[in-house]
């Protein structure tokens, strides 16, 4: 038996706009493939090997995030390397005048002036700051390490209150003359020595911690990315410029004054031996985060081209596509806009 189907212009019509809708979503993917050179839609591309994909691409991010790290951290070192090397040059000229001033009338006067700036460059060099935090205050980043030397600070009052607990008087007396050698060499390796030394050290000079940054620097290394103020040479060096500066040398009797004198000689010798160790140390820091960063783009190279391979699309087939879904859209846009014009009042 016979039927008769029934084709209206509303069904053609329908079935055209769905084309037109569905290849337009085509369309767009088709672009996104040509223009990228990758799947629009990666997950659903690959499939079951997609977790592969974000495997790969979670290692590279956190390649590109230790690269970035590295090169904060190796800018932060950098400054760090400068000021210890500046320290050291600082030290080697002052040690120079140290031995001039030893045997020279009005020594004392003669070493103040230098001895007083180093010491205010000192405290400067280690209240350094990077991107906003102090690169010389261990973990405790946020707060300027060292305090000032000043009238009124905790640093100066205690040596204030050391000398006259000792001697009776201030390092302005006219007495500071009749001081003998014995006396402040014993002043010099007790009291004084121990100002520069725990806990003193931390609670007159220093907020900074002992502990240092740590840095991630590859996937398997870690290591210490800062220096602390709280390093012996940084305390050797304001022991030796605080008692040239602020014990009244200009006043001292020249044996007692060639007691300091040698005291702050044996001080800086050795802070120039540490700080050319600390600045070694520094420097090793400094390679293995170079060579750390170099392997990590390496690394980098070799993930991106296995990405490129899971997730790459021919260009040229993605642009033949392209031209075929415009085509095919024009076509049915084409047809729809016929449709439109049909009408059953045409043909009464």
């Amino acid at each position: 038996m016979m039927s008769a189907n029934y084709i209206s212009t509303l069904m053609l019509s329908s079935s055209l706009r769905y084309s037109i809708t569905n290849n337009q979503a085509l369309l767009s993917k088709a672009s996104t493939e040509a223009t990228t050179g990758r799947f629009a839609d990666v997950g659903l591309q690959l499939g079951a090997t997609t977790g592969s994909d974000v495997t790969l691409r979670a290692d590279l991010n956190f390649g590109d995030q230790l690269v970035d790290t590295n090169g904060l951290v190796a800018g932060r070192l950098d400054v760090t390397q400068n000021r210890i090397t500046q320290l050291s040059s600082t030290a080697t000229e002052f040690l120079k005048d140290l031995i001039a001033a030893r045997s020279t009338d009005g020594g004392g006067r003669i070493i103040l002036p230098p001895a007083s700036s180093n010491l205010q460059d000192l405290i400067g060099a280690l209240n350094v700051s990077y991107n906003g935090s102090f690169l010389f205050s261990g973990i405790n980043t946020q707060n300027q390490p060292i305090t000032a030397y000043t009238a009124g600070s905790a640093s100066k009052n205690q040596v204030d209150s050391d000398f006259l607990s000792t001697f009776g008087f201030s390092q302005s007396s006219a007495s500071v003359a009749n001081i003998t050698p014995a006396q402040m060499q014993t002043f010099l390796n007790t009291s004084f020595d121990a100002e520069f030394a725990s806990p003193a050290w931390n609670t007159n000079w220093s907020t900074a911690t002992d502990q240092v940054m740590q840095s991630r620097i590859s996937t398997t290394e870690i290591a210490d990315t800062s220096v602390s103020a709280n390093q012996t040479g940084f305390r050797k060096l304001a022991e030796a410029y605080t008692m040239m500066a602020d014990l009244g040398n200009a006043n001292l009797n020249q044996s007692t004054f060639q007691v300091v004198v040698d005291k702050a000689i044996g001080l800086v010798g050795s802070a120039i031996t540490d700080l050319a160790t600390l600045g070694g140390d520094v420097g090793t820091v400094q390679q293995r985060i170079t060579n750390a960063t170099d392997k990590l783009k390496t690394q980098k190279d070799i993930l991106n081209n296995q990405i490129v391979g899971m997730e790459k699309v021919d260009p040229a087939e993605a642009s033949t596509r392209v031209s075929a879904l415009q085509t095919q859209i024009q076509t049915a846009l084409a047809l729809t806009s016929q449709l439109q014009k049909i009408s059953l009042i045409n043909y009464l």
